[in-house]
């Protein structure tokens, strides 16, 4: 229990403190080392854990070596331009999520969102079947308007303007358009009101996207 709750307020405060930390050298062009440090160390930690999870992990842990050497090797051109790595970042994680949800509504593929629905509430009416099938466009058209408007920002705005909307931004939004979804899903489904908000949450985390 107790670790739960550690691992738990270790997670809260690496939300927290990461887009803070990230936000204070986006705004100051005085932290370039510090400002590349904190954009390059999630790109690491992510291709470690990767590699060390992969069927081949000799190959892929080198591969990783590889590119801390690669790093370090371009490390003052990082420290000048550190905001572009914060920026491909932010924007290929949406467009990855854009992606994901976007391929399952191709052609003989099942929409994602009807997965997700299919784990709590299956089985499925048509008329659920067609709204899921909507939420899925709905998400994807989602991911792929907050890339475009990173992208617009990042070169078009100040380097902290952007950051507000990277880091302060885009949890909070993705968390409105859960809101707005499950009030429209309890307005066209009125057989849903007694589900949770939640629901959609645990089926995410729950169901494995291929």
């Amino acid at each position: 229990m107790l670790l739960r709750v550690a691992r738990w307020l270790g997670i809260a405060v690496l939300v927290i403190a990461y887009p803070l930390l990230a936000h204070y050298t986006n705004a100051s062009a005085q932290h370039g080392n510090l400002g590349a440090l904190v954009a390059i160390v999630p790109v690491v930690l992510v291709a470690l854990v990767l590699a060390w999870r992969s069927a081949r992990r000799l190959p892929m842990l080198v591969a990783v070596l590889l590119l801390c050497v690669a790093l370090w090797a371009g490390w003052p051109a990082l420290e000048h331009h550190f905001g572009v790595v914060y920026w491909l970042q932010n924007t290929g994680v949406l467009l990855v999520l854009c992606l994901v949800f976007g391929r399952t509504l191709a052609a003989g593929q099942k929409p994602l969102c009807t997965r997700f629905a299919e784990a709590v509430h299956a089985p499925l009416t048509p008329r659920h079947e067609i709204y899921a099938r909507q939420v899925t466009v709905a998400w994807t058209l989602f991911f792929a308007a907050m890339a475009l408007i990173s992208t617009g920002l990042f070169f078009l705005a100040p380097l902290a303007t952007w950051s507000v909307f990277a880091n302060f931004m885009t949890l909070p939004l993705v968390a409105l358009m859960f809101i707005v979804e499950y009030r429209v899903r309890i307005r066209v489904l009125p057989h849903m009101r007694d589900t949770h908000i939640l629901d959609a949450v645990r089926a995410f985390k729950n169901t494995p996207v291929r």
